[in-house]
């Protein structure tokens, strides 16, 4: 066990792979955080699991996936991996996976082979795996006939809308109580 200075700990691990230089007995060594406790109430870290690596050595880490851009018109875009395992190099590990779908029309797929990564790394999928998909977007009228499929489904009355004219009961006044003297 070794204690690391609170606060810039904390700050370091803020970045995903962070590669950490450490000094244990007086030589100083670099490392990846593993496992990361943190305490879910307070947001302090508690404990981090760490790896001694050397600068040349190949790991596999997972890293964000970051979508760019604005799809074409009328698409949604999906995202199927929020992170992929890259095996690179421990002092070239890339901050993010930059995926840009700008102006991409519906149907476009964006496999784990069509990624673009730094040079040396390599991408742990297979080459098929779906990463970001952009499809048609929904329209409300599929939404809603969606929401009432699963309400019947589930055994759900559906609720009729208030109506937007008030009816003759509505307007009605109450009768003027007659004053005695």
């Amino acid at each position: 066990h070794i204690a690391l200075p609170g606060h810039e700990t904390l700050l370091a691990l803020r970045t995903a792979n962070a590669l950490l230089s450490i000094e244990v007995d007086g030589i100083s060594q670099l490392a990846l955080p593993k496992q990361v406790q943190r305490d879910p109430l307070k947001h302090t870290i508690e404990h981090v699991d760490l790896v001694i690596v050397r600068r040349g050595e190949k790991v596999t880490v997972d890293v964000p996936v970051q979508v760019e851009g604005e799809a074409g018109p009328d698409t949604l875009v999906v995202v199927d991996h929020n992170s992929i395992p890259i095996e690179a190099e421990a002092t070239h590990i890339p901050q993010r996976i930059l995926v840009s779908v700008e102006g991409l029309p519906a149907g476009t797929q964006i496999l784990a082979r069509d990624l673009q990564i730094p040079a040396g790394s390599l991408v742990e999928l297979d080459p098929e795996t779906l990463i970001v998909n952009v499809t048609n977007a929904p329209t409300v009228e599929a939404l809603e006939a969606e929401l009432a499929e699963a309400e019947a489904e589930a055994g759900i009355e559906p609720t009729l809308a208030a109506t937007a004219e008030p009816t003759t009961e509505d307007t009605e006044e109450a009768p003027a109580e007659s004053e005695s003297a």
